[in-house]
């Protein structure tokens, strides 16, 4: 048509990999997000650790230790399913089953990661508890999970939802 400007030719979308190299690319990916969180975990649960044998350990109110034991039991859940993806790797390594290794490691680390989201409020209720007495303190502890909520889910899902084209 006179005056029409040219087309460009549709490129194809997405990347061009067999699922194997796919396989290797998310497994990467992954990893690499595992190693933030596992680190920080793993740093809270050791310090949380240690709080029991601190001399004002004692003194807690039994709420407030029942809320630690809480903690350290999410800490724990948190670490050993952040951790999870290292061993399910290496326990099916060379099988040949990598996409559904990156499968099940990806909702190990979803796991690990809401694990941590219930780690870091139970930790957070407990130290504003024994600092002070004040009634904001499930308030303050409300705006950061849902901060946390915003952060680590939320603003994911509308990203996801938003730019993923349904092809």
């Amino acid at each position: 048509m006179p005056g029409a400007e040219p087309t460009e030719p549709a490129r194809p979308r997405g990347r061009n990999e067999t699922p194997e190299e796919r396989a290797d690319r998310r497994w990467g990916d992954l990893i690499q997000e595992v190693r933030v969180a596992q680190t920080g975990v793993q740093i809270l649960f050791g310090f949380l650790l240690t709080v029991a044998f601190t001399p004002r350990f004692t003194e807690l109110s039994d709420t407030d230790r029942t809320i630690y034991i809480v903690t350290v039991v999410l800490g724990a859940s948190a670490t050993g399913a952040l951790v999870a993806p290292v061993s399910f790797h290496r326990i099916v390594s060379g099988r040949r089953i990598k996409p559904q290794a990156v499968a099940w490691a990806s909702r190990l680390t979803m796991a690990g990661l809401v694990l941590l989201l219930g780690t870091l409020t139970a930790a957070l209720l407990l130290v504003l508890r024994v600092a002070t007495h004040d009634s904001t303190v499930p308030w303050l502890v409300s705006g950061v999970v849902a901060w946390y909520l915003l952060c680590w889910f939320a603003l994911p899902a509308w990203a996801r939802h938003r730019h993923t084209s349904p092809d």
